[in-house]
């Protein structure tokens, strides 16, 4: 890699969701909603411009509710199931209709404009980019909405977070530092730390009675969460009894969680060129989903963006 090499990767989901509800309705002429798809291409035109990435992953979610992880713990993200499947096939997801048919439309334009996208079956865009940060041998940005990919912030591998949850416009550039002032414990800590204190959102329960206070409080005391479990099983340890009961109380949700919160980092990638184009892969297929969906000036300041 040249020394100036640099890698975006995009949480795709989660910067299509904020487009979907940030930017204003607009159709295309047959009155498909697209407020998404422009949204998701400003939102990568002005990245690209600010940071000048030399390579660009847009992570998919193949499986945004992998079965493994439901099997663990079948809580999780169950309350946004709209038809629960069987068998290998992912669950799908609720979805605002208008929303739904733009992801497709969004495929495509990337596609066309040579961006690459990577996805891997059984697996949700959250372990994609953690494998591909873990192995990318040059500085990172990821950008997401999700708090849970703190974990994978680090300084010394030159990894960082481009927070986007008040906004693409307002994002945070999360490093070590962030973290330690936010949550008081390392990003290392922050998968055992997320564990303890749950997220409503994806359905972890987390440990009752355990707040982030708490968490990171054990986190500082005895490292990690296999040293905090120990501690509560040693009566002669220095864990207060009131943390030391809700810890043995979750013992069950404690052995399972670790898994299902941590980002895979080692998964099976079909090979993918992430050098960003200077040129759109397939210029006349572009130009033809620009007319046909109301996307000329996106598109326009996307190739702008590229080519500069």
């Amino acid at each position: 890699m040249a020394n100036d090499d640099r890698l975006m990767v995009l949480d795709s989901a989660s910067m299509y969701f904020r487009a979907f509800f940030g930017v204003p309705e607009v159709t295309a002429a047959d009155g498909t909603p697209v407020n998404a798809v422009r949204g998701f291409l400003d939102f990568i035109s002005r990245l690209v411009g600010d940071y000048r990435p030399t390579h660009l992953v847009c992570a998919w979610d193949n499986d945004w509710r992998p079965r493994w992880r439901v099997d663990l713990i079948p809580s999780y993200k169950s309350h946004r199931v709209v038809v629960a499947r069987p068998g290998p096939q992912p669950d799908i997801e609720e979805v605002p209709d208008p929303l739904e048919v733009q992801v497709p439309i969004i495929v495509e334009v990337l596609a066309a404009a040579g961006l690459c996208v990577v996805g891997a079956d059984g697996y949700e865009a959250d372990d994609v980019i953690g494998t591909v940060a873990t192995g990318a041998a040059m500085p990172v940005d990821v950008v997401t909405g999700d708090r849970d990919l703190f974990q994978l912030v680090d300084d010394a591998e030159g990894v960082r977070v481009l927070y986007i949850a008040r906004g693409v416009g307002n994002h945070e550039r999360v490093t070590d530092h962030v973290v330690v002032e936010k949550y008081r414990v390392l990003p290392s800590q922050y998968a055992d730390f997320a564990t303890m204190r749950g997220d409503a959102s994806d359905g972890l329960p987390g440990v009752p009675g355990i707040g982030e206070k708490t968490a990171s409080s054990l986190l500082l005391k005895f490292g990690d969460l296999k040293g905090i479990v120990a501690a509560a099983a040693d009566a002669d340890s220095e864990m207060s009894p009131g943390p030391r009961r809700r810890i043995l109380d979750a013992a069950d949700y404690l052995e399972v969680a670790p898994t299902v919160v941590a980002v895979a980092r080692d998964i099976d990638l079909t090979p993918y060129d992430a050098r960003l184009p200077a040129e759109p892969a397939d210029p006349a297929r572009l130009d033809e989903l620009a007319e046909r969906y109301n996307l000329s000036s996106p598109v326009s300041r996307l190739l702008a963006t590229l080519a500069g």
